[in-house]
């Protein structure tokens, strides 16, 4: 029972890791004051990017920086419609999820010939499991080894990244300058604008740090989690992660929270595949792949307190200082 558990919340840590950076990445854009409906389009744009140029170069951290600049690319674009020309924000980001699923599916096709999916990456092309100091010589002592041989080491250095970007951004957001500012932005974009700071500027620094996480989560999915990239391979996390910034209420430790909620959930789904559940019998696996998204509704519905986005999000602003 007790290893059971922990190879479940093992699976929870893997599976939240991508929730985790696309849930930041929208935190840090909502905090501007700009909506980002688009994480999914960025995490699929960044896990074909990643997957192409890992596949091509034999190397991991090839595919990872091409990843990022897909993301930051398809987030500046984001900018430049919702900033810059000052459009419907919603409409942007819907916009940057057609454009990166027909892309990706197309590109996919001319490029590779398998029907919008990446040759499979092998060796240098993924990032692989790293073993932790010690691992496997404490692994016997009893509850301690085993958490740490099982549940601590032996994820991939994008897991580590996504759990350490919670407390980096806390830092970020309510202990430098530049948080200050983001935060009072996506307050009250005005009185920004009054003590001599640029709104636009900003925003646009709050937008390519979406892009840089979003890029991070969509690389993970294609090169650490799996060996390539399948069309859609997103499966509708950039949502899920949208939700859980909404359930987290904007707050960087309360999203690594919902993550994990959504990530135990979908472990719990994968593990009860197949299984005889007592007094109902074998339950079809679609009941368990629909779980996090019942989930979600239900929480948004009421269950989570009222949720105040920042004052300005999705309000363009209109006038700049001269």
């Amino acid at each position: 029972m007790f290893e059971t558990l922990i190879l479940i919340l093992d699976s929870t840590v893997r599976l939240s890791a991508p929730l985790l950076l696309a849930c930041l990445a929208g935190l840090y854009s909502e905090r501007s004051g700009i909506v980002d409906i688009g994480l999914e389009g960025k995490m699929l744009g960044a896990a074909f990017g990643a997957a192409s140029v890992a596949f091509i170069t034999g190397n991991a951290w090839a595919g990872l920086g091409a990843g990022i600049v897909v993301a930051v690319g398809l987030a500046l674009l984001h900018g430049f419609a919702s900033i810059t020309n000052r459009g419907n924000q919603i409409v942007s980001g819907v916009a940057i999820n057609f454009l990166a699923a027909g892309l990706t599916a197309l590109l996919g096709q001319a490029w590779f010939n398998q029907g919008g999916r990446t040759p499979s990456l092998s060796g240098g092309g993924r990032f692989l499991e790293i073993e932790l100091p010690l691992a496997t010589a404490v692994k016997d002592v009893p509850i301690i080894g085993y958490i740490y041989f099982e549940l601590i080491s032996g994820h991939n250095i994008l897991v580590y990244i996504a759990f350490l970007a919670v407390p980096a951004t806390w830092w970020v957001l309510y202990r430098t300058r530049f948080g200050l500012r983001l935060r009072a932005v996506g307050e009250n974009p005005a009185a920004v604008d009054t003590a001599g700071i640029s709104v636009t500027f900003l925003r646009y620094r709050a937008v390519v740090m979406c892009g840089i996480l979003c890029g991070l989560a969509g690389s993970y999915l294609a090169i650490a989690q799996s060996s390539g990239f399948i069309k859609d391979m997103t499966a509708g996390r950039g949502y899920i992660a949208l939700a859980a910034l909404i359930f987290a209420k904007w707050k960087p430790v309360n999203a690594l929270y919902a993550c994990l909620l959504f990530g135990f959930l979908d472990a719990m789904a994968i593990r009860l595949q197949g299984q005889q559940v007592p007094g109902i019998g074998e339950v079809p696996v679609q009941v368990f792949q629909a779980l996090p998204y019942i989930l979600t509704v239900i929480l948004l519905a009421g269950f989570i307190g009222k949720a105040i986005p920042p004052k300005a999000s999705g309000i363009p602003y209109l006038k700049e200082r001269t």
